[in-house]
């Protein structure tokens, strides 16, 4: 356990202890289901036969002087249920705000067009971005069922003002993340199915240990022109839904029939095809909340399933796991410093 990590865990364990705080649960049990469960974002009967756990999100990478003004602190609801082929979580957690104002073009009163954008001192956005949630599960990382998913977070590197690097410590160490992304992958039914890895350095990888799944088609790309002056596509006819993508079936050329103010997606989507397409969602946000519903095979196949994917192939087991909420933000995040565990029952 890194120092800074089994310090602040030594001082929160003898905290509880002096002042009788009971320390929260951090077991997910899974319940057997005979039924398909229909992913909508709506809570429906099917889930009562599931125990939820709960788990407080209240750490973030760095602190609201860097210009973050998103949540501080969230709660998030999970529960769980399988069938003999897929594994199903629910996660719902509040959030005021319904954001998906990604890199929003909008017409000026000159008539050129402005790519809304707002760097913090890390060189990220956390005012024109969306809300996205990650799901962080154990494949073969040493120390991970100790530390969690903090195991990959890498802070001090020289140079570097991210927030927090991902990768793993050694070769051959993966962790699967599921990363629900509510502009470029939920409106068309997925969560982005991607992986890390011990790449350590920006060159090799821009992101660095962070990887997506093998794809065979489809995704997402910047709605910009060769220019650089304004969107190169838009939705036609129009959609109030789709305001800040640009969807597949509406998708048109870009003809500029607009007034000032008017706003077009910064993004273009399309579903993913190949492993990277293996997790199913459905989501909405009402009142306040985030409602999740998300289904993935209990064991995938493909060339590299093994290395990029957490496989549930033995139902007597359990599976480490962690989640980060991210509110409006690029890359800051709310995390637990708690190992969470999903059991089968």
């Amino acid at each position: 356990m890194k120092p800074r990590y089994l310090i602040r865990t030594l001082s929160l364990m003898i905290t509880l202890i002096f002042i009788g705080v009971t320390v929260q649960a951090t077991t997910l049990t899974s319940v057997k289901t005979n039924k398909p469960i229909l992913l909508s974002g709506v809570v429906d009967n099917a889930w009562q036969k599931a125990a939820p756990l709960k788990v407080t999100l209240d750490n973030t990478p760095y602190d609201p002087s860097n210009g973050y003004d998103g949540m501080q602190e969230t709660t998030v609801t999970l529960k769980s249920l399988y069938d003999d082929e897929y594994l199903y979580l629910l996660i719902q957690y509040d959030d005021p705000t319904k954001s998906l104002a990604r890199f929003p073009w909008v017409k000026q009163d000159d008539g050129s067009w402005k790519q809304m954008k707002k760097k913090d001192s890390t060189g990220h956005d956390n005012t024109y971005y969306e809300d996205k949630v990650g799901i962080f599960w154990d494949i073969n990382t040493k120390g991970f069922k100790e530390e969690g998913c903090m195991i990959s977070c890498h802070m001090d590197i020289p140079g570097d003002t991210s927030a927090g690097r991902k990768f793993t410590n050694n070769p051959g160490e993966t962790i699967d993340m599921w990363h629900v992304k509510n502009v470029r992958t939920s409106p068309l039914g997925q969560v982005d199915d991607q992986f890390m890895d011990n790449t350590s350095d920006g060159k090799t990888n821009k992101g660095f240990g962070r990887k997506g799944d093998i794809k065979t088609g489809g995704g997402y790309t910047n709605n910009i022109n060769k220019d650089k002056t304004g969107p190169a596509y838009m939705n036609f006819p129009p959609s109030e839904e789709a305001k800040y993508y640009v969807l597949p079936s509406l998708k048109t050329p870009f003809i500029d029939i607009y007034k000032p103010g008017d706003v077009l997606p910064g993004i273009i989507i399309d579903a993913f095809q190949g492993p990277r397409a293996d997790i199913e969602m459905r989501g909405k946000w009402n009142d306040g909340i985030w409602t999740l519903e998300i289904r993935r095979k209990l064991v995938t196949t493909g060339e590299k399933a093994n290395i990029q994917d957490v496989q549930f192939d033995d139902l007597s087991k359990e599976y480490s796991f962690g989640i980060a909420v991210f509110d409006n933000s690029q890359i800051n995040h709310l995390f637990h410093t708690e190992t969470l565990t999903l059991k089968f029952k």
